[in-house]
């Protein structure tokens, strides 16, 4: 294990995303940073980009990419990420985000983005599969239900599917974010900087093609996990 990455990772909802950031943030000992993550915080704390963000979702507005990257920088100014390090967790989803990230990281840049590839038809198998407690938010799935009735393991509450979890409204999710990310992908290949990863099979190997690829594009060489 080599401490220390600067990565952002990609992929269509349902991709696995999470998971894999978690275990990247604690392979690679950074802080792992998700934009509802970075969100919420901005909003309880009251910084500045955080009001902004929240007069606007209060509104039922989409935030614009410039508030968004304030929210972003807030938190990328923190000792952790400046010291060690990041994974972000499906940031940038523009190029607008794209570029003004980059103008942040300056002169530094990020080591790797990794677009976690995973078809289409499976992520809607996964998506409409997907269960989750209405109190705690905890994920489960008709193929990994909680132990008792539909009833959460961790806090007791009910467990549902969520409203945004229907097959039409997954449809629509998915198209809005290849509409979205494709140029984002190809604004990063065009700088060299994009890894196509699969995402298919158990985490363990998922999470193995992710290092090699972070590892070889910093010219690390060893064993992965």
């Amino acid at each position: 294990m080599i401490p220390g990455v600067r990565l952002i990772l990609l992929g269509k909802q349902g991709a696995g995303k999470g998971t894999q950031c978690v275990r990247l943030s604690h392979h690679y000992v950074v802080p792992h940073i998700s934009t509802g993550d970075m969100f919420r915080a901005a909003v309880k704390s009251r910084t500045a980009a955080g009001r902004k963000a929240q007069a606007y979702l209060e509104a039922g507005e989409l935030v614009p990419d410039d508030v968004v990257l304030g929210i972003v920088a807030e938190r990328l100014d923190r000792d952790d990420t400046k010291a060690r390090g990041f994974v972000l967790d499906g940031f940038p989803r523009t190029v607008a985000q794209a570029e003004g990230l980059e103008s942040l990281l300056l002169p530094v840049g990020v080591d790797l983005v990794v677009d976690l590839e995973v078809p289409t038809e499976i992520v809607l198998r996964r998506l409409a599969a997907r269960r989750v407690c209405a109190v705690c938010g905890t994920n489960y799935s008709t193929t990994n239900p909680p132990k008792v009735d539909w009833t959460c393991d961790v806090c007791g509450g009910e467990v549902v599917q969520r409203e945004d979890d229907t097959e039409a409204a997954i449809a629509r999710r998915l198209a809005l974010y290849e509409a979205e990310t494709a140029p984002v992908i190809s604004w990063y290949r065009d700088r060299g900087l994009l890894a196509v990863v699969e995402g298919l099979g158990p985490p363990d190997e998922v999470m193995g093609r992710i290092v090699a690829a972070v590892d070889d594009a910093r010219g690390i060489p060893g064993p992965r996990p």
